[in-house]
């Protein structure tokens, strides 16, 4: 209790805590719920907010708000875990990680009467009615529904069918059953039990069981037609192609495969997605994402033991095998989870993980349609977070050296502001006190130039640097900042080109950020910069001293005719294949002969130059 001072009453009941599981509550100073948790040892686990200080600044301002605790006893982790669920529901805690997403999803309900309606619903009534789903896009439970009428003469109607009603003659055709949509279910134009065997093939169609279904119509088809009666088949051929194509467009995984439940994620800094698949004779009949708002810095373990969780009690699933990317941070009696390292269980855990990213990619989008702004604030706190930064790197520069065999050395500067290059901003350096290919003694004149103005000037520094090279560019980026006393203000990485690695200074082990991320993209597009603008404009200055030397070592021309020259023919190409009449239009004949024969015959100029 060192680390965090609370008052006697709260360490008091923390001292007497129970070592079994259940679900803790903290208040705050106002008696509101702040954080709801679950435990296996509650013991064990709240007392491990209150005797240290932890990593996170969120984590550190919960216990700094706690007041007051209270705590429930279950007899499982289980039961925790589904108490903690239904408390997080009710009290939405300021702390807690929280479901965004909570709407109700549509279900197909086959109705308990005597002639059973099918229709689309989003309530389920325990009225001993059978329910198929739920379906995540209200489309798709559409078409399923469209199908199954379209397969069979179902009755739409609400109103009460039963024996009774039938045989009193209370029932009267209506223009369903005229457009042969109904078989005419309230006058007893079809039993009970020829109807039944319609519901049966529906409640196969919704289960995902086609196969049984298609070779029951298919020996139908071969009796039917065996027995010439060929309207009755085509019907059935009818009802078969139907069918075939309703199969065709769910996933075929595997034909080994019977039944398993899939969890893929994906994260963000302050999301976690979840998607979730399952799988019937090889099938994915089932799949919904979940988006879970971060509050803690909650591991991937914890909110995926939420989504277990959410699917059973909000789709009432019955898992057997789960299949997930790492194990959830709570045990379920009964299910075994599967890590896959190969087969066809991998491939669709990796089905499920892209239809995370998919979510989560669609997500963003959306929100910066939106409000662009909001894509900004996301990638700082990323970079904020994969650069180990203290504040958002919304300044950001990137430096390049650039020298071909020693020759004029150069680098380049540019800047981005909030994740986009600011053009106007780049700089270039001529550098000006290192002899020879020095990349790392280049590198510390060009920072501490850099910087060494930008102070003078009373001008904003960056938050981050971010070097091109590896270890030793770092070091002479380090010694440079440490020079004018900026060692410390200002974060400074190194990026090395073969593997992508990010260095840190004092770091031997680089970082090595995932390919897929924006900041690792943003540092690319910042590399890249650099060296592009660099090797421009060392291109220039070669092509400028290029042209300077042959120009200057001609006999007469000074800087005010080598520009009157250039400015008219563009290059000394194009001059020397000037003739000595469009030359002296610019510098007049005497000049002009001179330099003709000074860029056709260089070796008479030569020979005239030393003479002097």
């Amino acid at each position: 209790m060192a680390k965090h001072d609370k008052s006697p009453e709260l360490k008091t009941k923390i001292s007497i805590l129970p070592s079994t599981p259940g679900v803790y509550m903290y208040y705050d100073k106002d008696g509101t719920v702040i954080y709801v948790g679950k435990a296996k040892n509650l013991k064990r686990r709240v007392s491990s907010y209150f005797n240290r200080t932890h990593d996170s600044l969120r984590t550190n301002l919960l216990v700094r708000a706690i007041v007051d605790m209270s705590y429930i006893v279950v007899p499982t982790e289980q039961d925790a875990l589904n108490l903690e669920a239904s408390m997080i529901k009710e009290y939405k805690p300021r702390y807690n990680v929280l479901l965004k997403d909570d709407k109700s999803y549509p279900w197909i309900v086959v109705t308990k009467e005597t002639y059973p309606r099918v229709f689309l619903t989003r309530q389920r009534i325990k009225d001993g009615s059978k329910y198929y789903g739920p379906y995540t896009e209200s489309g798709a439970a559409k078409a399923v529904l469209k199908l199954i009428h379209d397969l069979y003469p179902l009755r739409t109607c609400r109103q009460p069918i039963t024996p009774d009603t039938v045989a009193r003659g209370k029932g009267r055709l209506c223009l369903e059953y005229h457009l042969k949509r109904c078989a005419g279910c309230c006058t007893g134009l079809i039993s009970p039990e020829e109807y039944g065997r319609y519901i049966e093939s529906v409640k196969a169609i919704l289960r995902g069981d086609t196969g049984q279904l298609l070779a029951y119509l298919r020996e139908e088809m071969e009796r039917l037609a065996g027995e010439l009666r060929f309207e009755e088949a085509h019907l059935l051929k009818q009802q078969y192609d139907l069918i075939e194509r309703y199969r065709a467009k769910s996933v075929i995984v595997s034909q080994t495969i019977d039944q398993v439940d899939v969890f893929g994620v994906d994260d963000d800094v302050k999301s976690v997605f979840v998607n979730y698949m399952h799988v019937r004779r090889g099938a994915v009949v089932k799949s919904v994402t979940l988006e879970y708002k971060r509050s803690l810095d909650e591991p991937v373990a914890e909110i995926l033991g939420y989504a277990i969780n959410e699917i059973q009690t909000s789709l009432g699933v019955e898992y057997d095998e789960i299949v997930v990317s790492e194990l959830p941070d709570v045990e379920v009696p009964g299910v075994t989870y599967t890590i896959p390292q190969r087969g066809d269980k991998l491939k669709l855990l990796d089905v499920s993980q892209r239809n995370a990213r998919q979510h989560k990619i669609d997500m963003l989008k959306n929100m910066e349609r939106t409000n662009p702004e909001q894509r900004v604030e996301r990638l700082m706190e990323r970079m904020k977070t994969d650069f180990r930064l203290s504040e958002y790197p919304r300044h950001i520069e990137c430096f390049d050296n650039s020298n071909i065999q020693g020759t004029n050395p150069v680098a380049s500067c540019v800047v981005f502001r909030d994740g986009k290059p600011s053009k106007r901003d780049y700089r270039h350096f001529n550098i000006k006190t290192v002899e020879g290919p020095d990349d790392f003694a280049s590198m510390k004149e060009v920072l501490t130039r850099r910087y060494t103005r930008l102070m003078e000037e009373g001008q904003s520094l960056p938050q981050l640097i971010v070097v091109d090279g590896g270890k030793g560019q770092l070091s002479a980026a380090v010694e440079a900042l440490d020079s004018i006393g900026l060692r410390g203000k200002i974060a400074v990485v190194g990026i090395a080109k073969r593997l992508e690695e990010i260095y840190f200074p004092g770091d031997s082990v680089p970082l090595y950020i995932d390919k897929n991320s924006e900041s690792l993209r943003v540092v690319q597009h910042l590399r890249d910069e650099a060296h592009r603008f660099g090797i421009t404009h060392h291109r220039n200055r070669r092509s400028k001293g290029q042209t300077v030397s042959e120009l200057d070592s001609i006999k007469g021309v000074g800087e005010k005719t080598r520009t009157a020259l250039l400015t008219r023919f563009k290059s000394v190409k194009r001059l020397r294949e000037a003739s000595v009449e469009a030359i002296a239009e610019v510098v007049g004949p005497a000049r002009a002969a001179t330099i003709f024969t000074a860029l056709h015959h260089p070796d008479d100029n030569q020979q005239t130059i030393d003479n002097q």
